[in-house]
């Protein structure tokens, strides 16, 4: 085991996948990533299976129902929340018998919670500070248990991935507004560090381990997710090739100052024509070239993984996906001749 709690060469998925079977999701996932299996989430079972439904589902004295526009905060539990309590139940059932050395968890990060879910009155909870930080708090309690269930469950190391998929548009001020006729106010980079800091110190306070931060923009929030304290940024690196200069740099400094890359390789919807070990490992390779630091970098300090989630692909391609993904993972510590 590494120092990063998984071994080096592992491999990882991002989290979503497509079918609505908890137990074969699990067995495929355990048997193509051994070495850092993730908890699969299941978004094609429905409400509560989502990114916000599913961390909804941790939320401890909060709950959430659906509404014409999405998830919003109800007085008491009702149908979806408990439907969404049932559905992550069934995940952490399906790992009952599982022994990975360790497994990663993922959750929407706090930007993208308080994005994704209305106040009574139908604002976003992030138009309202007092609000972010009360669903903050509630989550990372319900995750302190998720964690320790895992790990009672699996006897495995468990890593935390906080995926912010909204923090680009938080920052730059443009969610809409419920009505669709306006847009929520811009949350600047210092609060919206400081609060990423502190949900990324607690979840390495309850693992012991990196925290992972996963945004798949074209244009990440790299600096700023630094400073927060991740200690693994996870990157569609596919759409790096083309990036500014300031981007570039904060990448440097990143993996530099000892941040681990999950860089985002393999295509997680079905390409036209399927890619060869290199070709998938090309933006990896350029990226190291570009950056100037030695191949052998990607041994010790990345991981590789789908470009994202697999919601939208299909049961063969994702078979086919986590096999190359797994040998990228290999190819990463021992390189093939001619790389």
């Amino acid at each position: 085991m590494s120092e990063n709690a998984w071994p080096l060469g592992a491999a990882t998925g991002i989290g979503s996948m497509p079918g609505t079977d908890a137990a074969e999701a699990a067995a495929i996932v355990l048997g193509e990533l051994p070495e850092f299996p993730h908890l699969p989430e299941l978004p094609a079972r429905g409400v509560g299976a989502d990114l916000i439904g599913r961390t909804a589902a941790l939320l401890v004295d909060l709950a959430v129902e659906v509404v014409p526009s999405g998830y919003r905060v109800t007085a008491r539990p009702g149908g979806d929340h408990r439907r969404a309590v049932d559905l992550l139940r069934w995940d952490l059932d399906a790992f009952e018998d599982a022994t990975p050395p360790v497994i990663k968890t993922q959750v929407a990060g706090p930007w993208t919670l308080a994005a994704g879910i209305e106040l009574p009155r139908g604002h976003r909870v992030l138009t309202d500070r007092g609000a972010v930080r009360e669903f903050t708090e509630s989550m990372l309690e319900g995750l302190a248990a998720q964690v320790a269930e895992l790990k009672a469950r699996t006897g495995a190391e468990v890593v935390v991935q906080f995926d912010e998929p909204s923090l680009p548009e938080v920052l730059a001020g443009s969610l809409p507004t419920p009505s669709g006729y306006g847009t929520v106010a811009a949350v600047g980079e210092p609060e919206a560090r400081d609060l990423l800091a502190t949900v990324v110190a607690r979840a390495g306070e309850l693992t012991g381990r990196p925290v992972v931060v996963h945004c798949c923009a074209p244009q990440p929030p790299v600096a700023l997710l630094r400073s927060a304290g991740a200690g693994a940024l996870a990157l569609d690196a596919t759409l790096l090739a083309g990036s500014p200069a300031k981007l570039l740099d904060e990448l440097g400094e990143a993996w530099d100052s000892g941040v681990t890359l999950f860089l985002g390789l393999v295509p997680a919807l079905p390409p036209s024509t399927p890619p060869t070990l290199r070709e998938v490992a090309l933006p990896a390779l350029h990226l190291t070239d570009r950056l100037g630091f030695n191949r052998s970098i990607l041994a010790d300090r990345a991981v590789p993984t789908p470009t994202c989630g697999f919601a939208g692909s299909t049961m063969t391609w994702m078979r086919r996906a986590l096999s190359l993904t797994r040998d990228l993972g290999k190819a990463f510590v021992e390189p093939p001749e001619g790389w």
